[in-house]
């Protein structure tokens, strides 16, 4: 099968790979779309990060070259001996994350893990294995196209649940990136009546009130943090840092009320000093969230199936497996008008 492969720092090559064989309790996925990540971007621009490169990892035995990719949807192919849910034709989105299962869902998430086309196989390929536990049906009113979305929105809505959003409270997302894109979507799913998006880019912050914010603000020339406290002067319910910077990390802390909560969704690159009094002297409750639990990834699906839910503007571009490279990683670092892009694979809608 073709696949896009990783070999090193900004060394993708689409070539053929083998199939994995398909297990008794599997299912063998043709893979129609699959969207390119951050940390996709982040493994080819500046890695390899978390894929291993020096030995296998401990939990898989695979080790670069790895196919990348993780956000995806497809129909089944084959199925093994012991699977009862899935048939050939379903149609399908996969959890590419593997968790031990030992823990409370809540958190299971940050034991023992590993995800595909981080640490095995994963989706910039014709067809992928999974097994049944992972697998989830999607129903006929939702396109394979916009079922790869499920993915990306299952971080941004477990964050928005991390961070206890409910109905009518106000919420701030710092950075409006793909996953902060999707974090107002989610905001907004969990019943959010105020939604603030703050980030440097005016393409990015006009998706952002296409998609749900009610408010938006460059904070190139601007204080985000005066601009919260003149409209609610105690702060906002929630803030969520997806920038992955200390300015925006300081400026949701100093933007929440007391009690409220601090969700850091963002990787942060580089290391920066932070003094905890700021929570003392606040009374902000701050947290980060990683991944998702498996419910939060079924919802997801109910989310972009929601007919107030506007996900058209997030979906700016798609390509062909072969053109990954120039089209697809290189458009989304020289492109700021560029969000999800997604790579048809398999060609079903």
């Amino acid at each position: 099968m073709k696949a896009a492969v990783l070999y090193g720092n900004k060394d993708v090559r689409v070539e053929e790979r083998a199939v994995k064989a398909v297990g008794e309790n599997d299912v063998k996925v043709k893979v129609s779309w699959t969207g390119i990540c951050g940390t996709d971007l982040h493994e080819y621009e500046i890695g390899p990060l978390l894929v291993q490169v020096d030995q296998p990892h401990p939990l898989t035995g695979e080790m670069a070259p790895l196919v990348l990719g993780h956000e995806f949807s497809g129909v089944v192919e084959e199925v093994g001996s012991n699977v009862q849910k899935f048939k050939k034709g379903d149609r399908v989105v996969v959890n590419p994350v593997v968790t031990s299962g030992k823990h409370s869902p809540e958190i299971d998430r940050y034991y023992e893990f590993y995800s595909a086309g981080l640490h095995t196989d994963g989706s910039f390929a014709e067809y992928f294995v999974a097994n049944e536990g992972n697998v989830v049906p999607i129903p006929d009113d939702l396109s394979l196209e916009k079922a790869a979305l499920v993915e990306p929105l299952s971080v941004a809505a477990q964050a928005v649940k991390d961070a206890e959003v409910k109905e009518g409270d106000t919420v701030a997302v710092f950075g409006v990136g793909p996953i902060g894109l999707f974090a107002i979507v989610a905001a907004k799913a969990a019943g959010a009546k105020n939604i603030l998006a703050f980030d440097l880019s005016d393409e990015r912050l006009s998706k952002a009130k296409e998609v749900g914010a009610t408010e938006v603000l460059n904070t190139k020339d601007n204080d985000a943090v005066a601009f919260i406290k003149e409209k609610y002067p105690t702060g906002v319910d929630a803030s969520l840092e997806v920038a992955g910077v200390k300015a925006t990390f300081d400026a949701a802390i100093s933007s929440t009320k007391p009690k409220g909560n601090v969700v850091v969704v963002a990787i942060h690159a580089k290391d920066f000093e932070f003094n905890p009094i700021t929570l003392m002297t606040s009374g902000v409750k701050l947290s980060s969230s990683l991944g998702y639990e498996h419910e939060t990834f079924k919802k997801s699906i109910d989310i972009l199936r929601d007919k107030n839910t506007n996900v058209e503007p997030i979906l700016t571009k798609k390509i062909n497996l072969q053109d990954v490279v120039e089209e697809g990683f290189h458009a989304l670092s020289n492109d700021l008008s560029q969000a999800k892009i997604l790579i048809e694979i398999g060609g079903e809608k």
